[in-house]
């Protein structure tokens, strides 16, 4: 793929979250994926917001509506001692009504949305290829998501002076030193296709989505994408098609062996996605 030049800014801010969970094995070393808890793909998002602070306000201010209207009393999820909708926004756990408008709040807002999928068929089947060449070798979850990691930021880290990247936490233990490393990667991964060396400072922050609703706003683009993929339904997707810049499915490879880039050329449908071959 050829870089797209872009308008250069001052500063992107990116908000990144997961959908679906990067387990394979159950304690018994037994493959799990697809199961009831465990989903057959793992999506990592990355929600480019350009103004973070707007968009926070307008997610309070809709909140906040919601919470005052009669309608919604005695509706278990907005109550504050649940710890769901009444503090923050979260596609899982937000009534339909609730949810339709937050997505029509997303629509109004400059947003620009890139994923990359992973079906976890795809890499049991390597685990187990790697482990006949090196029987030592123990699957971790952390790779899976630090990998996707180094894929989804290998175009995203060279078009601007400065980069603020929040990752939704993970967990109790500190991961930022390896998130960095694996956003290095992406820079020698991009130098190494395209000879560009990108030099821009780049601020990683561990958050959670209460403290900054930006992350929020990728819960929702990763829900519709889940939904997309392991429900086929299609109509969230479809709604918020019209943001979204790149979805790679990197096991999807029935007409290139690197996979699949979906964008606003190739789009991404429910039809293209009945079509798909795992790569087992």
């Amino acid at each position: 793929m050829t870089p797209n030049p872009e308008q250069p800014q001052a500063k992107c801010h990116y908000f990144v979250d997961e959908a679906g969970d990067p387990t394979l094995f159950n304690r018994r070393k037994q493959v799990v994926v697809g199961t009831e808890g465990c989903s057959t793909y793992f999506m990592l998002g990355l929600l480019d917001v350009s103004l973070p602070e707007a968009l926070g306000q307008d997610l309070h201010n809709l909140r906040q509506k919601m919470l005052a209207d009669p309608y919604f009393k005695g509706v278990p999820s907005m109550r504050p001692e649940r710890r769901k909708t009444a503090l923050e926004f979260h596609a899982k756990d937000d009534l339909p009504e609730i949810r339709r408008e937050v997505f029509s709040l997303l629509m109004r807002h400059e947003l620009r949305f890139f994923a990359v999928v992973r079906d976890k068929r795809k890499i049991v089947q390597l685990v187990r290829e790697h482990n006949l060449k090196q029987p030592q070798y123990r699957y971790h979850p952390n790779q899976l998501y630090d990998r996707s990691v180094s894929r989804l930021f290998k175009d995203r880290l060279h078009k601007v002076d400065a980069y603020r990247i929040v990752f939704a936490k993970r967990g109790t233990s500190d991961r930022t030193a390896a998130l960095c490393k694996a956003l290095q990667n992406a820079r020698q991964n991009f130098r190494r296709s395209w000879g560009v060396e990108a030099t821009a400072p780049i601020e990683v922050i561990g958050s959670v989505p209460i403290s900054d609703p930006s992350l929020q706003a990728a819960d929702y683009f990763l829900w519709a994408l889940q939904r997309l993929y392991e429900k086929q339904e299609s109509r969230y997707w479809e709604f918020l098609w019209s943001k979204v810049s790149l979805v790679y499915d990197i096991d999807d490879v029935r007409n290139h062996e690197y996979g699949e880039y979906y964008t606003q050329r190739n789009p991404l449908t429910l039809e293209a996605l009945s079509k798909r071959s795992p790569g087992i």
